[in-house]
């Protein structure tokens, strides 16, 4: 939780904070994505507060509904899972073990240790290291390949060079890299603005638009401010009543007392796009800034794309105060 010996920790220890928040964020909620019916989660898992496997049918699942079509070996990024993609009630990270990171945090995983390697960050690395993943999809294992991992790979069979090959998006999950990749890029020496940078060229490899780089620009000011020293609910409620951020506006503070499955479905929605997610991500930090455990919990509880916003979340509190922070149950080396 925040404290005044938060603003004591290394550069070292609020990177690593960040990481294995994330990392936590994801897992938690991974047997919970995308739960739509909050009635069905419940019954399904009670309260979620430690790693679960994925359930064997997903009530919620569209994945019926996803399609991907090149079967090429270089543009093959569905693998064995293919079949399932035409099934109903499919959970869209079926085969992955409780505790276990999906695609998109795996991917972050990536970038960084690619950065601890080298020192730096480099676009063309990651990019070679990005084809080698999606390109081996049995040993991820994951099920499920978010839009922007399919149109990446329809520009490349379209004969696009790969940086060129990022869609336009506005879904919270291209911004599971910002605060780690951030935090670790500081810790390395980078200032705060050649950091900034990085991340955005990092995020633009597989995002594009002006939606995605407004959500980006807002979580690195709250990142650069926490990195500084200052407390996440100092942080997250300053901007709250500055109403400086594009994406943390309208009474935030009078919400406060509300239930947090009445604000993140009613005042902002449980889907993934960033209009709604990334209000509720901040929100949910902003308000359990002192417990980061009841945020995640609470996080997965009210369903959606908790497990994107589950990384953020666990990223804000870990940069802010370290991986103590978080129960010491959930902290061990994740797998996949």
């Amino acid at each position: 939780m925040d404290s005044p010996a938060a603003t004591t920790l290394s550069a070292e220890a609020r990177a690593a904070g960040a990481a294995t928040g994330a990392f936590i964020g994801d897992a938690l909620a991974m047997p919970a994505h995308w739960y739509y019916d909050r009635d069905a989660l419940r019954a399904e898992f009670g309260v979620v507060d430690s790693y679960r496997a994925p359930p064997a049918v997903h009530p919620n699942s569209i994945l019926w509904r996803s399609s991907y079509e090149p079967t090429e070996p270089e543009f093959d990024i569905l693998g064995d899972e293919r079949p399932f993609w035409g099934q109903r009630g499919v959970h869209y990270h079926r085969n992955l073990r409780p505790g276990e990171n999906t695609l998109n945090l795996k991917l972050v995983r990536a970038v960084l240790e690619l950065v601890r390697q080298s020192g730096e960050y480099r676009r063309d690395a990651y990019i070679e290291r990005y084809l080698a993943i999606l390109r081996a999809p049995a040993l991820h294992r994951d099920t499920y390949l978010e839009e922007c991992h399919r149109g990446f790979f329809l520009n490349l069979r379209r004969g696009r060079r790969p940086e060129k090959c990022a869609v336009k998006e506005k879904h919270i999950g291209g911004l599971a890299p910002v605060v780690p990749l951030y935090a670790q890029l500081r810790a390395l020496g980078y200032d705060d603005e050649p950091a900034r940078a990085s991340v955005r060229e990092h995020v633009a490899v597989t995002h594009a638009g002006d939606a995605v780089l407004g959500a980006v620009n807002d979580l690195l000011v709250v990142a650069s401010e926490l990195w500084s020293g200052a407390a996440l609910r100092d942080v997250l409620g300053g901007h709250a009543r500055r109403q400086d951020l594009r994406f943390f506006t309208g009474p935030v503070e009078r919400l406060e007392s509300r239930p947090d499955d009445e604000v993140v479905g009613r005042v902002w929605s449980t889907a993934c796009y960033l209009e709604d997610s990334l209000p509720a991500t901040f929100y949910l930090a902003w308000k359990h800034a002192d417990s980061p455990r009841d945020a995640l919990v609470s996080n997965v509880m009210v369903g959606g794309d908790n497990c994107h916003r589950g990384a953020v979340i666990g990223a804000l509190a870990g940069l802010s105060g370290g991986e103590g922070v978080f129960p010491p149950e959930w902290r061990f080396p994740f797998t996949g």
